[in-house]
């Protein structure tokens, strides 16, 4: 009888930290080279996007936080498009095979994959001399034609986002040193906020079916609210107004901003918000705040919908006009 094989150090690093996750009757145990993911009747939503060290996330980011903010990502992008999720596949590029790493990225990462019910499907683990990359593919559901599309925006709509924009960036740069981290040198619950915002995001899941039943188009802000809201309003053929003033802010970004520490282009172009910025028509903005209210997720109307194909305008508490040199992040 000959020998067998013994499993490759890949097949090993596989079997040690993501076979326990992969509890989905569709990822065969990670057994097989793809997945099966039923379609259940349902229009399936694909999705992709990659964190990558030193762009997305710090080297000394706590692995778990590393991996929950890798999978968060894509189910932002989920929600943004009225889907639910309904697994995901990732590929993990690794500098070195280091144990204590592994087991707490392993471990946030199934227990996000169990809270918020999107299933480790698959995917591929491989060794670079570069920066470490996690990038995933997530996978979502809805009803046959009724995804959520950056281009349904209509003149008269109002602009509505959830949550506080700000929070992120300026969690990186209290991480980086400088002027947010001398100004907020005292206020250590503020700290530990804004670093949470930063690391470890809040996808809107829980309002993605009433997105599908309420919004003309929805995006989530991932590369800065500004520059979000731009894509938003080309794919659609529109223009808007925003009252920057009402724009959501957390206590710390209120407070940085009013100290000038902060300013209004930080916060609306810093990026890592994921957030839900959506347009809705006037008659259905109630029974989304209702639905908004019953998922627990805060909901704020920050501007409107107009005419024309010029850059969406941010006006401030005088109605005149705030200059935006950069919209959003760019990786290029």
């Amino acid at each position: 009888m000959g020998k067998e094989r013994p499993p490759s150090a890949e097949d090993a690093l596989i079997a040690r930290y993501f076979k326990p996750l992969a509890t989905d009757p569709g990822a065969l145990g990670l057994d097989d080279d793809a997945a099966v993911l039923k379609a259940q009747g349902a229009d399936i939503v694909v999705t992709t996007d990659a964190v990558v060290e030193g762009v997305h996330f710090l080297s000394s980011d706590p692995p778990d936080t590393i991996a929950r903010k890798a999978l968060r990502v894509n189910l932002s992008d989920l929600a943004a498009k009225g889907a639910i999720p309904a697994g995901f596949v990732m590929t993990l590029a690794l500098r070195s095979v280091d144990d204590p790493w592994l087991t707490a990225f392993a471990r946030g990462l199934g227990e996000d994959a169990k809270a918020f019910d999107c299933p480790l499907l698959g995917g591929d683990t491989v060794s670079t001399p570069g920066p470490l990359t996690v990038s995933i593919t997530a996978f979502g559901r809805v009803p046959s034609g009724k995804m959520v599309h950056r281009g349904g925006a209509r003149p008269g709509d109002r602009i509505l986002v959830t949550g506080t924009i700000g929070d992120a960036a300026l969690g990186l740069q209290l991480l980086k040193g400088g002027a947010v981290a001398r100004a907020l040198s005292q206020d250590t619950a503020a700290q530990e906020m804004l670093v949470a915002r930063y690391r470890i995001p809040q996808p809107r899941n829980a309002l993605a079916e009433a997105l599908r039943n309420h919004a003309s188009a929805a995006i989530d802000v991932s590369d800065g609210l500004a520059g979000d809201l731009a894509k938003l309003c080309a794919a659609s053929g529109v223009s808007a107004l925003i009252d920057a003033p009402s724009i959501p802010k957390s206590g710390p970004a209120a407070a940085l901003l009013g100290g000038g520490v902060a300013t209004v282009e930080m916060l609306i172009s810093g990026g890592d918000d994921y957030e839900i910025l959506c347009t809705v028509a006037e008659t259905n903005c109630p029974s989304l705040a209702a639905d908004a209210g019953r998922a627990g997720v805060a909901l704020t109307s920050i501007g409107t919908v107009i005419g024309g194909t010029l850059a969406p305008r941010f006006l401030d508490a005088q109605g005149s006009e705030i200059a935006l040199e950069d919209l959003s992040y760019s990786h290029f």
